[in-house]
């Protein structure tokens, strides 16, 4: 009998270190796997290279924008906020309302403004098709979010 409790005692702990393996190996792949959360507010989509021949008309001028996201249920008050490149052209929010869950677009042309689409009002190209940064900052000036392309410089990030 006591080869029976030895081979019992024996598989039993081997069950024992498996499960305890299992159990600590678990959440350091789950941690690994981690994405780190969404922001609020954020540049979800940028169309820098307007498409067609670049001849500065309004049609080619608005095909150029860069999408802003809210990713909460609330709506968030981006008046003041700004939008700008690396060259220093700038785009300020004047009394819009982002709803919850939604986008708008910011082109670079002349429109007229609603709850999905404002306009910049340029005559001129803001975004470099080889490299730039799109930098969103709130009222107060504090870094909210990027996105860079081409060789991917960041100027005065936060």
């Amino acid at each position: 009998m006591s080869k029976s409790f030895t081979a019992r005692g024996l598989t039993a702990a081997v069950l024992a270190v498996g499960a305890l393996t299992a159990a600590l190996a678990v959440p350091a792949t789950a941690a690994d796997h981690h994405r780190a959360p969404r922001p609020n507010v954020e540049i979800s989509d940028v169309q820098y290279n307007s498409p067609g021949r670049d001849d500065r008309s309004n049609r080619s001028l608005n095909a150029e924008w860069v999408e802003i996201t809210n990713n909460t249920r609330r709506a968030v008050d981006l008046d003041g906020w700004t939008l700008r490149d690396e060259d220093g052209h700038r785009y300020t929010f004047d009394g819009y309302r982002l709803e919850g869950r939604s986008t708008v677009r910011v082109h670079t042309g002349q429109g007229r403004d609603t709850r999905t689409d404002v306009y910049q009002g340029r005559r001129h190209y803001v975004w470099n098709n080889d490299s730039d940064t799109a930098t969103l900052r709130n009222e107060r000036g504090r870094f909210i979010d990027d996105e860079s392309w081409g060789r991917h410089r960041h100027g005065d990030r936060r």
